[in-house]
C-alpha cells in the first residue's frame, strides 16, 4: 500500500514540472502574465522550462520501482530542494512571488524531503 500511495504521489507532483516545464518551452516567459522580456531573457526562460521539464521526465522514471531507485531518487529531490533555496534566495531578498510560488516554495522544501525519507523506509522495507 505505501508503495503504490508513493507512486501516486509522485505521479501526480510530476504534473507540475511536466505542465509548468511545456507551458515555458512552447509560451516563454510571457506566459505567466507579464509583458514579454527581452529575447535573451525569454530564451534562457525556455532553456529553463525544458530542465524543469526534464526533470519532471527524471521523476517519472523512478515511479515504477521506486523502492529501488534511491540514487536517482535523491538526485531528483536534490535539484528541487536546491530551487527552492534559489527560490528562498529571492524570498528573503524581498522579492516576494505570487501564491502559486509560495505554494511551490513549500513543496521543494517541505514535501520534497519528506518524500525522500518516505522512499527510504520503502525501500529498508523492501530489503527486508
Amino acid at each position: 500500500m505505501s508503495r503504490r500511495l508513493l507512486q501516486l504521489v509522485l505521479l501526480l507532483l510530476s504534473l507540475s514540472p511536466l505542465g509548468f516545464g511545456a507551458m515555458g518551452m512552447i509560451y516563454g516567459a510571457g506566459w505567466l502574465g507579464g509583458a514579454d522580456g527581452p529575447a535573451s531573457l525569454d530564451s534562457h526562460f525556455r532553456y529553463l522550462s525544458g530542465i524543469f521539464f526534464g526533470l519532471g521526465v527524471a521523476l517519472l522514471s523512478c515511479i515504477p520501482r521506486i523502492e529501488a531507485m534511491t540514487l536517482r531518487f535523491r538526485w531528483v529531490a536534490a535539484l528541487v530542494v536546491i530551487g527552492g533555496l534559489a527560490r528562498l534566495g529571492g524570498l528573503l531578498a524581498g522579492d516576494v512571488p505570487g501564491q502559486g510560488h509560495l505554494i511551490g516554495l513549500g513543496l521543494e522544501l517541505v514535501v520534497t524531503p519528506l518524500l525522500v525519507v518516505w522512499q527510504a523506509r520503502l525501500r529498508a522495507d523492501a530489503r527486508a
